[in-house]
């Protein structure tokens, strides 16, 4: 078990506080909770309402810590950001949205969510409300099916030959995170002395079990809707790819003709929101010497010009060949049913 008196750095929160300005009041919502960092910031802010989500589930001890707080101004659920839908906020004043996709220093040393390739842990990677495990994505999984995780959400140019080695070892013996680790080492022969050999393969199927694209593009959208004029929609990302989508969804509804085509023409701006720095916003000398993993993060954001629910975006279709590979997953959800369904 992770010690929670472990400090933990909200990434870019000055930043963040700076853009979103709570000391205006409204209503936030914090789709990536984690350990209250940015809620509580905002919090302190006395005209300032958060609306609060998290998969895992261990965030509720710190939510409740904060609950208590904050009474009327606070309220927590235990969700995806990609069901930020069913919150029914539609009329509420939400004046800000704020993604944080980083992983927190206490989730990656935990054991049992088994995140690093240095875990003694079960291969596990589920962040919560999951239907599968990276072990069960491992051990099932059809090499054409893992080389594309491998490859495209790792970046990893030895995907094929890990995919065919996984193969071959796991007719031998069931594949756990020592097993991986030492495939993967044996397999890569050019050895990036930068970073760690697994750690392509274990953020792909981080990404993968998780369903990370998929959840991304949707809370985009679900954060985009529920705006208010004037309102930020803010995503401080950590790897390329989060960071491709992001910024591909904020150019398509900040320089294309975002808004409905059911609208009448007179009615229609040219786009939905503005962006003010197109270039992302990076960490501080000071924060990079307080907060070395923050060297990777950047922050973007686009401003919410016109109250308006709905809009055109074609993300959905741009990123299809990620979300399919997403799908794969969907199989070993369907084999657990029947496995359900068979001895129960």
């Amino acid at each position: 078990m992770v010690s929670d008196l472990l400090k933990h750095y909200p990434v870019l929160l000055k930043e963040i506080i700076s853009i979103i300005t709570p000391q205006h009041g409204g209503t936030f919502i914090d789709c990536t909770f984690g350990q209250g960092g940015y809620s509580k910031e905002i919090l302190s802010f006395k005209k300032a309402n958060v609306i609060a989500l998290d998969r895992d589930l261990e965030s509720k001890k710190k939510a409740d810590e904060i609950l208590n707080q904050f009474k009327d101004r606070f309220i927590f659920r235990n969700k995806k950001f990609s069901q930020l839908d069913n919150l029914k906020v539609k009329n509420e004043n939400i004046r800000g949205v704020i993604f944080d996709l980083g992983y927190s220093y206490t989730q990656i040393k935990d054991p049992k969510k088994g995140l690093s390739f240095n875990s003694l842990g079960q291969l596990n990677m589920q962040m919560g409300l999951n239907d599968f495990s990276a072990k069960e994505a491992i051990n099932k999984l059809n090499e054409i099916e893992l080389e594309k995780i491998f490859k495209f959400f790792g970046d990893e140019k030895e995907a094929k030959k890990i995919a065919r080695n996984i193969i071959k070892q796991r007719n031998i013996k069931t594949i756990d995170t020592k097993i991986l680790v030492d495939l993967i080492e044996k397999t890569k022969r050019n050895k990036n002395y930068k970073i760690h050999s697994a750690t392509k393969v274990f953020q792909a199927l981080r990404i993968f079990v998780n369903k990370e694209v998929t959840e991304l593009i949707y809370g985009l959208i679900a954060g985009a809707k529920v705006l208010k004029k004037d309102g930020i929609l803010a995503v401080v990302t950590f790897h390329s790819l989060e960071d491709k989508i992001v910024k591909y969804f904020f150019k398509n509804l900040s320089e294309s003709k975002s808004i409905s085509r059911y609208m009448p023409e007179v009615d229609q701006p040219e786009t939905l929101f503005k962006i003010v720095k197109k270039k992302p916003i990076t960490p501080s000398i000071r924060e990079l010497k307080e907060n070395i993993p923050s060297r990777s993060a950047k922050l973007r954001y686009i401003i919410k010009k016109k109250n308006l629910y709905n809009f055109e975006t074609d993300i959905l279709k741009n990123f299809k060949y990620l979300i399919e590979i997403e799908n794969f997953g969907n199989k070993l959800w369907k084999n657990f049913l029947l496995f359900f369904q068979f001895y129960f």
